[in-house]
């Protein structure tokens, strides 16, 4: 979840348009980045298949090559801190599906890819399952969560899990996205004294980086979309209840969802096809057997903008002017690429519905964490929140140093699902949001999508004072529990910056196919390089 106020209150060149994309990063020099050999910087699922298929390396030697990788940058180097931990039976689960794709061929597009996933992910196996709070620490997951087990079922390699913003920043005020008591703190690839954004900060730091070909975050509130932005992304907040939240540490029921954080929109197609569909186990899927896609990659059409009515929301503009700038660069190339702009567009305010998101998430919360505890078996120490306040009152050197747990305190006093506060705060949301807000503006002015700057860009990470937001435009589409994509727009001093694709329920598709035919005319998106702060003009 990215943290927000209410929390705090509680290639272009070829069109001829790449000199108006401003703010490159600034040419760097020094050494090279540490890192080992693999087939392809910035490798794509298509890439690595076709490598495999041919025999030019295996499974097993590419899950070699991107441990290694998270040692000599991760773990060393820049010392990114993103992968929390590392999956110690990878190589062999590897060489397995090096042997299956011999025997029997290929289970399909993710057969032996390597990827990372939140440390919110259940896995059933001997990684711990930790939300980044030592109070977890102690015994791993009894069994997959659905979106893990899905990944392991199309054959991809489970290399570890990535660091988080702890409790997905959602236990206390001033928190810092990106730290976590067990993890520490991630650090932005692109500059290492920025913030990679809260809380698939680990997720959104290592797949810029390349520690992994793909990975998944989870999202309350931004927390798929803000890092995809502020690592140079493509991410996807679906819609909820296309993904199964089953076995993923919980916030709201209402809100949350997983989904892919990618280099590339064919790569995101991809794994949202792998991860999509109904789970008798979460009653939010049910539609999902309707609306699901059984391959995503079909909506990747570079034609796809033409004839677009794509609706501008300015509400999201104005939070700092190089983004703006950038902005009004994509919306003449949308046109350009034959959309149809509605310009503006307004829906309703985030603030006539901040607090009552609020309200709702600490309610949620509650509930849903005294669930999650319990489906971790008899033996496993924490049993419900109460536990949770007090390992950290105990343990308050290393959870509690830099900001608290007001959050959680909240949360506590909260009544069951059936509070008349609740079901009233509840239904305000989705009324604005959804109803007078997303779904209201779209047939109002016959729109595909809505389009906005995504976020700011990164700013500096401060364990002293928590977050300093300044914007984004991720509040709508997460309370509407409406699809959001990100893209990568351009680059503010070194630092990436995306772009938002949002609208109706159930339109996957037609955002991939918008965010794609950008990707593809824009080419915005580049690896890092690792300086370790801006300089300073002279």
């Amino acid at each position: 979840m990215l943290r927000r106020d209410f929390l705090q209150a509680g290639t272009l060149a070829g069109l001829g348009l790449q000199q108006q994309f401003r703010h490159h990063p600034p040419a760097v020099e020094g050494p090279a980045p540490l890192a080992p050999a693999l087939p392809q910087e910035e490798a794509t699922i298509a890439d690595l298949q076709s490598g495999m298929e041919a025999g030019r390396f295996s499974s097993r030697d590419l899950t070699k090559a991107y441990l290694d990788r998270i040692a000599k940058l991760d773990q060393a180097g820049p010392a990114l801190n993103a992968v929390i931990e590392r999956n110690p039976d990878a190589e062999k689960i590897a060489a397995a599906l090096d042997e299956e794709r011999k025997a029997h061929g290929a289970r399909g597009p993710l057969h032996g890819i390597p990827v990372l996933v939140k440390d919110n992910c259940d896995s059933g196996d001997r990684m711990l399952t930790t939300a980044g709070s030592l109070a977890l620490a102690s015994t791993p997951a009894p069994r997959d969560s659905t979106v893990v087990a899905r990944l392991r079922s199309a054959g991809a390699v489970l290399l570890g899990k990535t660091n988080l913003s702890e409790w997905a920043n959602f236990r206390g005020n001033r928190s810092i996205s990106g730290w976590s008591g067990r993890g520490g703190q991630t650090k932005n690839p692109y500059v290492l004294d920025r913030n990679p954004c809260g809380s698939s900060s680990g997720t959104g730091a290592a797949i810029a980086a390349n520690l992994a070909v793909i990975g998944i975050g989870t999202e309350t509130d931004g927390s798929i979309t803000c890092p995809s932005s502020f690592c140079g992304l493509a991410g996807l907040k679906p819609t909820v209840g296309l993904v199964s939240r089953t076995g993923i540490i919980p916030i709201s029921a209402t809100q949350d969802t997983a989904g892919p954080m990618t280099r590339t929109m064919a790569d995101l197609a991809t794994m949202l096809s792998a991860i999509a569909g109904p789970d008798v186990k979460d009653a939010a899927t049910g539609p999902a057997g309707k609306h699901a896609l059984a391959d995503y990659r079909s909506a990747l059409n570079p034609d796809a903008l033409k004839g677009a009515r794509l609706g501008v929301v300015r509400t999201y503009f104005g939070f700092h002017p190089a983004v703006d700038a950038l902005a009004e660069d994509v919306l003449k190339l949308l046109r350009e690429r034959g959309a149809v702009l509605v310009d503006p567009v307004k829906p309703p305010a985030d603030s006539t519905f901040g607090d009552a998101e609020y309200q709702v998430l600490l309610y949620e919360f509650k509930d849903g964490i005294n669930k999650y505890l319990a489906s971790r078996g008899p033996g496993f120490g924490m049993r419900k929140l109460e536990d949770l306040i007090a390992f950290n009152s105990a343990n308050r050197d290393k959870e509690l140093h830099w900001f608290g747990q007001e959050t959680f305190e909240e949360a506590v006093k909260k009544g069951p699902l059936t509070s008349p506060k609740y079901l009233k705060a509840r239904e305000h949301c989705r009324k604005l949001a959804r109803v007078q807000g997303i779904d209201t503006l779209m047939t109002t002015h016959k729109l595909d999508a809505l389009v906005s700057p995504t976020a700011q860009p990164a700013f500096t990470t401060d364990w002293l004072n928590g977050d300093h937001f300044g914007g984004s435009s991720t509040t709508l589409a997460a309370v509407a529990q409406c699809p959001h994509l990100t893209v990568p727009m351009g680059w503010i001093e070194g630092l990436p910056v995306g772009f938002s694709f949002y609208g109706r329920a159930w339109s996957e598709a037609k955002l991939i196919g918008y965010g794609y035919a950008f990707e593809q005319a824009s080419r915005m998106r580049r690896p890092p390089t690792f300086l370790p702060s801006l300089e300073t003009p002279r």
